[in-house]
């Protein structure tokens, strides 16, 4: 693959400079970093932020719009919306596309003129030290975001290594400059969530600081140290718990908050003026840790020495512009931000946590050292093992999937309950999800080939977290051969979830040639079949005496009934590991196209879903906002009609996706949301991970290659392709006719050329009567 040159990138931030429009010898690392559009998802359900990071970076800089209260903060999980239309500040870590709040750790506001100590009602202008701004001021690019606040005149650049945050401020002539230190602030409000906190001014001018917080991950550390570009002429220092009454003067026994080198409490907040002189910026540079202060300040060291915010912000698109033209996709200027910004959204996580000299806090609060590979944190399982990991090991390099497992391998060693991960972020548990879905993410790892962890150590911690790890009913389970629904809530969805990832054990195992952990977790695999109901056709909860529970209502979701962040016409598919026994459980592949077609056809009110802040992009009862149904379109494939699956993801297509703000139909999960769309855009998806086979959908690019990294390309292209022309007449591959819906990972590996021919109606005739049928365990 071509990268970047030393020539080049004087035109590369012209041409980023004129809109996007590129010079006839861009690279394709250029053509992908322009077509990115970071403003996508942070409108409607998408929940990403548009700040400045670098691929899987620990540093997430990026403006905070509103922060609310917890029960109303669903929308602002990411700290911004763009339907606001004012900023508290820039805070340093954020999470991209979840349905959950937290983080925003360590926020500054540039302001001039009077200095305020509290953010103030957004509603109100002026009544706090929130500012507003227009999009017509702002501009975000991969590593890079900047924007005017209209109450100070300030002009603010954030720009990102992965370790540090960098920050650029133009403030108006004639005023007086503050930057604000607030550690009050998270994504949301809540009393007594900020445990402790501290921040002191070292001898040398550097700031340090530390806070714990009792959020999502209870317990949460964070280190920070801070330097500014230009000397302090004045500061405070406040802990607004103990000195509300501040008012010029100290309160009894204290220090005046201007005279204060070192502050501690919950409620901290600082500011330092600036002598501005007309035209001067001011810089500040921002390193934190999840060890201590002083690994703050060597991270500091060590990635931002000096105060080049240019080279920072060159250094972000080189390595931005790397990682997205490992595919270089053409098609028009709409297809190709949509699919390159959702490429983007799929490498900012999960994220390194890990200091520069290799030290991390791990889950019993403990630090530790990683030798020969890079700690990673921010596992959002339960959505992203379905295609962000696949997708990481077919584009990325095998080293980062290799750090992965590493990651939850030692998550687990410092386990205080020796468990892999569920939801884990800053290396702590959330318990948030079901399942046990590090088991799918090691194990499809393994079978594709990617090593540099002990295989040993990793199927042991599998069957530990399989056997004896506290999930949700795993005892019952163990014992029944199902979750038993009047012992424990969403038993048929852990039912179906814990006998996938018994799939996934059964398959690294029978690679590692141990026959018998492998004929022991095919039998558990097949435990789906207990909570298929044949007299209703909808998988079921049952009761621990074996009986399904009554009464049944297949549109009930939520907390309470059958099934996790759906309904029985949602969760009834869940089945990736024997489709042919699916098939089979409703009487025939007819049968199970046909209740499909239910799924997609139905009339559904979305008011039923009004409970569900989760369960949104409603196709009948199909919601593609939410993971559980991802699958579902390529199971007509799967049952021999794959012009309807076709059919199906141009409907998804077209009404789920969309390059503008509002144009994710849901979370966007750490990236699941986008990783589907890439996947499905290219043509193909992991229906199994653990399988190493992709079902082919269909292509919506008329031609993309994909740069891999063992130096093959493999290339895909769809003759014909436009809106009129969306189903496929025929395919080959290397030249050959492909009988099958499917590819399998050493077929792209091994470089070549996908090629589909495209019509304007379904050809019922592909991939033949005799066509060899994806994996199921039932064949």
């Amino acid at each position: 693959m071509v990268r970047f040159g030393a020539l080049m990138v004087a035109a590369f931030g012209t041409a980023l400079g004129t809109g996007g429009a590129l010079a006839a010898e861009a690279t394709v690392d250029e053509r992908a970093y322009a077509a990115v559009d970071p403003f996508i998802g942070t409108g409607g359900e998408g929940h990403t932020f548009p700040g400045a990071t670098v691929p899987h970076g620990m540093i997430q800089l990026s403006p905070d719009t509103r922060i609310q209260p917890r029960k109303l903060a669903y929308g602002w999980a990411a700290g911004y919306r763009h339907d606001d239309d004012s900023i508290v500040g820039f805070s340093h870590t954020h999470f991209s596309g979840t349905g959950h709040s937290d983080l925003g750790d360590v926020l500054l506001m540039p302001i001039s003129g009077e200095v305020k100590l509290e953010r103030g009602d957004a509603d109100r202008p002026g009544s706090g030290y929130t500012s507003r701004f227009s999009h017509d001021s702002e501009t975000a690019q991969p590593g890079y975001y900047a924007v005017t606040l209209e109450d100070y005149g300030v002009r603010a650049e954030l720009t990102a290594s992965a370790r540090v945050g960098l920050h650029r401020y133009a403030f108006p002539a004639g005023k007086p400059a503050h930057v604000l230190i607030d550690l009050r602030t998270s994504m949301y409000d809540y009393p007594g969530k900020v445990l402790w906190s501290r921040l002191r001014v070292r001898e040398d001018g550097t700031v340090t600081g530390f806070r714990e917080t009792r959020g999502w991950a209870p317990g949460r550390q964070l280190h920070f140290a801070l330097r500014f570009s230009q000397p302090v002429s004045g500061r405070q220092l406040h802990d607004t718990e103990q000195d509300v009454a501040y008012k010029g003067f100290p309160p009894p026994g204290e220090k005046d908050p201007r005279q204060r080198a070192q502050i501690e409490g919950r409620q901290v907040v600082a500011a330092f003026d600036f002598d501005q002189a007309a035209g001067r910026q001011l810089l500040v540079k921002v390193a934190i840790s999840p060890v201590s202060e002083d690994n703050a300040i060597a991270n500091l060291d060590a990635e931002v020495p000096g105060w080049d915010f240019d080279g920072i912000r060159a250094a972000a698109k080189r390595q931005w512009g790397e990682a997205l033209g490992v595919v270089d996709a053409q098609g028009d200027a709409e297809q190709l931000k949509s699919f390159y910004t959702a490429l983007y959204h799929t490498m900012l996580g999960p994220t390194l946590f890990m200091d520069s000299d290799g030290r991390y806090r791990g889950p019993d609060n403990a630090v530790h050292q990683a030798k020969g590979w890079t700690n990673h944190s921010t596992f959002s399982l339960w959505d992203t093992y379905r295609a962000l990991h696949p997708l990481m090991t077919l584009l990325q390099p095998p080293q980062r999937t290799s750090d992965m497992v590493n990651s939850l391998l030692a998550a687990r060693r410092e386990s205080p309950y020796g468990m892999l991960p569920v939801w884990s972020f800053h290396g702590l548990e959330t318990w948030c999800m079901i399942g046990y879905h590090a088991v799918p993410v090691i194990a499809d790892a393994y079978v594709k080939g990617i090593r540099g962890y002990d295989a040993d150590e990793a199927l042991a911690a599998m069957i530990a977290s399989a056997n004896y790890g506290p999930y949700d009913g795993i005892a019952q389970y163990r014992e029944l051969g199902f979750v038993p629904i009047d012992e424990e809530g969403e038993a048929a969805s852990k039912t179906l979830e814990y006998a996938y990832d018994d799939w996934t054990i059964a398959r690294m195992a029978q690679a590692m040639g141990n026959r018998a952990i492998a004929a022991e977790f095919d039998k558990r695999a097949a435990n789906w079949k207990n909570a298929f109901d044949p007299s209703t056709g909808f998988m079921r909860a049952r009761k621990r005496d074996g009986s399904f529970r009554e009464p049944f209502d297949p549109a009930a979701s939520g907390y309470g009934t059958d099934y996790t962040e759906g309904n029985a016409w949602q969760y009834s598919w869940y089945v990736p590991q024997d489709v042919a026994g699916l098939a089979a459980a409703h009487g025939g592949a007819d049968k199970l196209l046909d209740r499909l077609d239910q799924v997609f056809d139905a009339r559904v009110d979305p008011s039923i879903f009004a409970h569900m802040e989760d369960i949104t992009g409603l196709i009948g009862w199909y919601a593609h906002g939410n993971e559980p149904s991802h699958h579902v379109a390529y199971l007509y494939a799967y049952a021999g009609q794959p012009w309807r699956t076709q059919a199906r993801l141009k409907q998804i297509m077209e009404s789920q996706y969309a390059a503008r703000p509002d144009g994710l139909a849901g979370n966007d999960d750490l990236g699941q949301m986008s990783a589907w769309y890439v996947f499905t855009a290219l043509g193909f998806y992991p229906v199994t991970p653990g399988s190493n086979e992709y079902i082919i959908g269909r292509p919506f690019l008329p031609r993309a290659t994909l740069n891999l990294h063992n130096g093959k390309r493999f290339t895909i292209v769809a003759e014909g392709l436009d809106d009129a022309h969306a189903y496929i007449a025929g395919v080959t591959l290397n030249g050959k006719p492909l009988r099958r819906a499917y590819l399998t990972h050493e077929e792209i590996l091994a470089g070549g050329e996908l090629r589909f021919t495209m019509q304007d109606a379904p050809n019922r005739e592909w991939p033949g009567m005799n066509a060899q049928a994806p994996y199921s365990m039932s064949r």
